[in-house]
C-alpha cells in the first residue's frame, strides 16, 4: 500500500472533498426521511408536507448563484466548510421544535430550518462538483470517470441516509436522531478542516457578481434540461410515493407505523443506491473513453426520451387500477427502480457535460447556474408532488413526471458540439 504522503496533493484533496461530501449527504438523506415520515405521522397532508421542503429548494436556487461567485472569489474550501457548519446548525435548530406549537408555527419553523439546510447542501455540492474540474485527470475520458465516481458514491451514501433516517425515527425518535447527526457531522467538519491538503484554488480578486450568469448557449440549454429532469423525479419522489406506500403498508398501529417506516426507508434507499450504482458505471455503459463528445451530446437526448416512457406507462397502470392494489404496488416498485436506472444515465451525462462545456476560470459560476437549475426543478417537483397527488392521485402525479421528462428531452436536443464553446480539457 502506498504511503499517503506520496499521494499527489490533487488526489489527497479529491479524497478529502469526497469524504466531506459523503458525510454531508448521509445526514441530508436521513433528514429528508425524518422530516417526511415524522410530520406525516403527525397528520400533515401531502400538500403541507410539500411546503416543508419548499424553502429548502428556494434557498438552493439562491445559494447556487451566490456560492459560485463566493467560491470564485474566496476559494472552494471556504464554501465547503460553510456548508458543513451550516448543516450542523440546522440539525441542532430542528431539535428545538416544540410539539406544543400550533400547526402554522411548526410549518413555518421547519420551513426556515429546511431553508438553512438547503443553503448548506448547495454550498457543499457546488464546492465538491467544482473541485472535480480542478483535481481530476482528463485524459481518455478521465473527467467523465471521476465525475461519475463522485456523483454515484454521493447518491449511494444519500440512499443509505434515507434508510438511516427511517431507522433512527423508529428506534430513538426525532429529536435524538437530529442531535446525533449534528454531533457526528461536527466531528467530521473539524477533521476535514484540520486534514485538508492543498490542491484547490483559493479564489481570485476582481470577480464581479454579474459574471455568474453564463453566456454559453450549451450551459443554459443544459441547465434548462436539468430543471425538467429533476422536476420529473421529485414530482413523485418527495411526497406522493412515500405517502402512497405509507397508506398501503401501515395498519395505523404503532407497530404498523414502524414497519412502514422501515419499508419506505428501505425502498427509498434501494432506489437511490441503484441510481448511484448506475451513475458510477455510466462512463463504461456509454463507452465514454472512445466516443467523441458530439456523440455523448446526442446520447443525452436519446436517454431522456427513453426515460419519459416509464412514468407514462406507470400513469396508465394507475388509471387502470380501481384503487390501491398489490399488483399496482408491485408495478410501481419495479417501474420506479427502472426509472432510477435510466434517470441515472441521464443525470450522469448532464454532470459530465456541464464540466465539459465550462472553462476552468468559470467553473464555480457555471456549476452554480447549473445547480440553481437543479434546485428550480426540485422546487417545482416538490410543490407539484404534494399538489398533484392530492388532486389527482398516482395517475396525475406520474403523468406529470412523464411530461417533465419530455421537456428535458426537448432541451437536451438543442445542445450542440460547438468547439468554440468547449474548453481544452
Amino acid at each position: 500500500m502506498s504511503d499517503p504522503a506520496d499521494r499527489p496533493p490533487s488526489l489527497s484533496a479529491y479524497i478529502a472533498v469526497t469524504a466531506a461530501y459523503w458525510a454531508f449527504m448521509l445526514t441530508d438523506g436521513a433528514l429528508r426521511m425524518l422530516v417526511l415520515l415524522h410530520f406525516h405521522e403527525l397528520g400533515f397532508s401531502p400538500l403541507q408536507l410539500a411546503w416543508l421542503f419548499v424553502l429548502y429548494e428556494v434557498a438552493g436556487m439562491i445559494t447556487n448563484l451566490s456560492a459560485g461567485w463566493i467560491a470564485a472569489r474566496f476559494g472552494l474550501t471556504s464554501t465547503l466548510y460553510a456548508g458543513l457548519a451550516l448543516q450542523v446548525a440546522a440539525l441542532v435548530a430542528l431539535a428545538q421544535l416544540d410539539p406544543g406549537w400550533t400547526l402554522t408555527a411548526s410549518v413555518v419553523f421547519v420551513m426556515a430550518v429546511q431553508g438553512a439546510s438547503g443553503v448548506a447542501k448547495d454550498l457543499a455540492k457546488m464546492s465538491s462538483k467544482s473541485a472535480v474540474k480542478h483535481l481530476a485527470p482528463t485524459a481518455q475520458g478521465g473527467l467523465f470517470h471521476w465525475v461519475a465516481i463522485l456523483t454515484g458514491s454521493k447518491n449511494a451514501v444519500k440512499g443509505v441516509g434515507f434508510f438511516l433516517g427511517a431507522a433512527l425515527l423508529a428506534g430513538i425518535g426525532f429529536v435524538a436522531s437530529v442531535l446525533a447527526m449534528a454531533a457526528v457531522l461536527a466531528v467530521i467538519l473539524v477533521v476535514v478542516w484540520l486534514a485538508m491538503p492543498p490542491g484547490l484554488p483559493r479564489g481570485r480578486r476582481g470577480v464581479q457578481m454579474k459574471e455568474v450568469f453564463s453566456t454559453s448557449a450549451n450551459v443554459n440549454r443544459l441547465s434548462a434540461a436539468r430543471v425538467f429532469l429533476f422536476g420529473a423525479r421529485d414530482v413523485w419522489f418527495v411526497v406522493g410515493i412515500p405517502v402512497y406506500f405509507y397508506a398501503v403498508l401501515s395498519d395505523g398501529s404503532e407497530a404498523g407505523n414502524r414497519a412502514a417506516f422501515f419499508l419506505i426507508g428501505g425502498f427509498m434507499a434501494t432506489w437511490t443506491i441503484l441510481y448511484a450504482a448506475v451513475q458510477a458505471s455510466a462512463p463504461r455503459l456509454l463507452r465514454a473513453r472512445t466516443r467523441p463528445e458530439a456523440e455523448l451530446i446526442r446520447a443525452a437526448r436519446g436517454w431522456a426520451w427513453t426515460l419519459a416512457v416509464i412514468p407514462a406507462a406507470l400513469s396508465l397502470a394507475a388509471l387502470l387500477a380501481p384503487g390501491p392494489a398489490p399488483w399496482l404496488t408491485a408495478t410501481l416498485v419495479v417501474g420506479l427502480l427502472a426509472f432510477g436506472a435510466v434517470f441515472a444515465v441521464n443525470s450522469s451525462l448532464h454532470s459530465y457535460l456541464i464540466l465539459a462545456f465550462t472553462r476552468a476560470e468559470r467553473v464555480t459560476m457555471d456549476v452554480g447556474v447549473y445547480y440553481m437549475a437543479n434546485a428550480a426543478g426540485r422546487l417545482a417537483g416538490t410543490v407539484l408532488s404534494g399538489l398533484s397527488y392530492q388532486l389527482g392521485g398516482l395517475a396525475l402525479m406520474l403523468g406529470l413526471a412523464g411530461a417533465m421528462v419530455a421537456g428535458a428531452g426537448f432541451a437536451a436536443g438543442r445542445l450542440t458540439p460547438d468547439t468554440a464553446e468547449e474548453p481544452a480539457i
